[in-house]
């Protein structure tokens, strides 16, 4: 199963692979921003059975553990990176070293991104050994559109230059795609997007300006997946133990709400002998002929289960017009 990245043309499987959490513990901003002890044996093993299910395509960020992502990444996939597309993100200065990620600039919205943007590229590439990316996206949610024109500008060179095929931004915005997206070279967007949460104007915008539309958080975190109960408890280093930005988890549990609503589709997300995370993927993709979902993994089984999915395709529009009944929206 594959989908096409919008006007970039870019070919993909219809399922990418998030590395955020394979990139280990760091700090953001002074705050936790991994998932905890990682075994990169264990990722590079899951990046491989990636590959092995016609998975290829995976998303990474400089700052998903301070470089350490794309260095595992980049390692696995030594030999193989004519057989995979890359996603990789800037808007971040990192130090490796002290596992320290922090914004350009006071404050995100003012950061000066356009001003590192080349070398940051240039440490990227180093971290995952290629020459190139497929896909760079922006990524500094709250970054001010006059600040993110200046990096635009200078992505568009690098599109010229051969060393990044496209990009796009990471943010949940609609005003600030639509400013940025005007770049010739700009094929994609990130949203947050999932059965509960989204931004249904981001989601109409990428069809209008025919934009790949890269889905992240659609497994909620994880709570999507039937593995999370009220009672569970989140390891010592897990973003999820304190994160507020996410609606799905709150004061380190998963929603309540989220729950009882997964629990009242789970027999349409389970059709056909999906699983709870495949249905959410399967939602996804009868979203918009535009979407493309990047779940996170730590396993192999969380990949093969990830990959897997694209067996059974999108739900119906019948299917998705009935959680939306179910769910009154």
């Amino acid at each position: 199963m594959k989908r096409i990245l919008g006007r970039s043309g870019i070919e993909v499987p219809a399922v990418g692979m998030g590395c955020w959490a394979i990139g280990g513990p760091m700090t953001m901003g002074g705050v936790e921003g991994g998932w905890g002890i990682v075994d990169d044996a264990e990722s590079t093993r899951a990046i491989h059975a990636a590959l092995e299910h016609g998975a290829g395509f995976f998303d990474t960020a400089a700052n998903y553990g301070a470089g350490h992502s794309e260095r595992v990444l980049g390692q696995a996939l030594q030999g193989r990176r004519d057989q995979v597309v890359i996603a990789t993100k800037v808007g971040h200065k990192v130090d490796e070293a002290g596992k320290r990620v922090d914004y350009y600039g006071a404050t995100e919205a003012d950061s000066d991104v356009a001003a590192h943007l080349r070398a940051d590229l240039e440490s990227s590439l180093r971290r995952l050994q290629t020459d190139y990316v497929d896909v760079y996206l922006l990524h500094a949610w709250g970054l001010s559109i006059e600040r993110a024109l200046e990096a635009r500008d200078v992505f568009e060179d690098l599109v010229k230059e051969g060393k990044v095929r496209t990009y796009g931004w990471s943010t949940d915005r609609t005003d600030a795609v639509a400013a940025f997206s005007t770049g010739p070279g700009c094929g994609v967007l990130e949203q947050e997007l999932n059965v509960f949460t989204g931004n249904a104007e981001l989601t109409a915008l990428a069809e209008k300006l025919n934009l790949g539309n890269l889905a992240r958080a659609p497994l909620g975190m994880g709570v999507l997946t039937g593995k999370i109960t009220p009672e569970t408890r989140f390891r010592d280093g897990d973003v999820r133990q304190k994160v507020e930005w996410f609606p799905g988890i709150k004061d380190g549990r998963a929603n309540q709400e989220w729950l009882d609503g997964l629990e009242s589709i789970r027999g349409i997300l389970t059709s056909n002998g999906r699983t709870l995370a495949q249905g959410a993927l399967a939602w996804i993709w009868g979203r918009s002929p535009n979407t493309v979902p990047i779940p996170g993994f730590r396993t192999v089984a969380q990949v093969e289960e990830n990959a897997n999915a694209m067996e059974f395709g999108p739900l119906t529009p019948d299917q998705m017009a009935e959680i939306d009944r179910i769910l009154e929206r």
